[in-house]
């Protein structure tokens, strides 16, 4: 995924008339229509990428969103990272659990753990890792492509700069120490280390395959069959399918073009929101007459608090795809019109001031989270 640097124009007009169908906005040359129901003004849901720091090393970068750039961003922080064939993101552990996705090419891992089991798994676009708080990996760049991927991990104030490098503890050990630590060998290489560690640097490719192999630190997103609906396409992974990733789960949704993601919420914890491609409008419903719409492309971030009402819109000419985050093991939601259609008829009635019966007529007792324009 490359992210290209966007602006928008917007417009916020607040206590618009409920009459009034849309406003305009202009997202470079394409004008989007905006809901008139988008109301008064709190903490932002949104940030981009392409607003963050790059930190460049030779072999790639990398560039986070934390709570730092996003305050309502306390329970997830994520980091865009690309190596480059043969670049390695250093030996390193932090006090986070990991979580990945990679959005293109091919790359190798390692990650060791406390029985004294080291696993080496080579992957690629669409699959995912996890490596728990505390366990010890490594990632390389593979082929010509390297590898991009996204990394999500479970607190909000985590940072790049606060991982435990391999390099970067060893500067900071006397070398008499070092010596002692290693059977009395010559340690004088560590000299030729930087003061803050290597973080990402080229390296060799070589064959490990005939390393041990522990497919539960892996899930390769791209064999399992999507849930289909009239709006588009979703897949979801939690702990039911993935054992190993205790505080992360996702959902995969493609939107169709002139459909929407649901009005709904989720009961447990915050959704953490990357939009990898095409053009979104997602409303979010914080009670108290505000509500919040904002024009997602790649490479943008939303946050939306739980319990927050909220729907997503392909505004655009192509498919939507994108990933919804929680830290949670389990992904949990209800759906509005799910709600509606379980509850006793009258009660409805009588909220919806209904003089027919068509609404009713619309709704399903079974969840459609993605719903295409009739």
């Amino acid at each position: 995924m490359h992210y290209s640097k966007i602006f928008v124009y917007c417009i916020c007009i607040e206590n618009l008339s409920a009459g009034e169908d849309v406003i305009s906005s202009i997202l470079g040359n394409k004008t989007i229509k905006q809901q008139s129901t988008d109301n008064g003004s709190n903490q932002p849901f949104k940030f981009s990428y392409d607003d963050t720091h790059v930190k460049v090393k030779d072999g790639g970068w990398a560039r986070q969103i934390t709570n730092k750039h996003l305050s309502r961003s306390v329970e997830i922080a994520g980091v865009n990272m690309k190596l480059f064939k043969g670049a390695y993101r250093e030996l390193h552990w932090h006090k986070e659990a990991e979580w990945s996705y990679i959005l293109d090419g091919k790359c190798k891992t390692t990650v060791f753990d406390p029985q004294g089991n080291i696993s080496v798994n080579y992957l690629a676009k669409g699959d995912i890792w996890f490596f728990p708080s505390g366990f010890p990996h490594s990632i390389q760049g593979l082929e010509d492509n390297g590898c991009e991927f996204l990394l999500i991990f479970d607190s909000g104030d985590f940072s790049e700069d606060s991982t435990f490098l391999l390099t970067d503890w060893l500067v900071h050990t006397p070398r008499n120490i070092l010596s002692k630590n290693f059977n009395g060998t010559d340690v004088s290489f560590v000299k030729s280390f930087p003061n803050t560690g290597k973080f990402i640097f080229p390296g060799k490719i070589t064959d490990d395959k005939d390393f041990p192999t522990n497919n539960s630190y892996v899930y390769n997103l791209t064999l399992q069959p999507p849930k289909i609906f009239p709006g588009g396409e979703v897949k979801i992974v939690d702990v039911n399918n993935f054992p190993i990733s205790t505080t992360v789960s996702f959902a995969h949704v493609i939107i169709k073009k002139n459909s929407i993601r649901e009005l709904h919420w989720h009961p447990n914890v915050d959704e953490w929101t990357i939009f990898i491609k095409g053009t979104s409008m997602m409303t979010i419903f914080e009670a108290e007459g505000i509500a919040r719409t904002n024009i997602y492309t790649s490479g943008s971030v939303a946050v939306v608090p739980k319990d927050m009402g909220h729907y997503i819109e392909n505004v655009g000419d192509e498919e939507v795809e994108l990933l919804e985050i929680f830290r949670s093991p389990y992904y949990s939601e209800f759906s509005l019109g799910q709600w509606l259609a379980n509850l006793p008829k009258q009660i409805v009635i009588d909220h919806l001031n209904l003089n027919d019966t068509n609404f009713l007529q619309s709704l399903n007792k079974n969840k459609i989270p993605l719903k295409k324009e009739l």
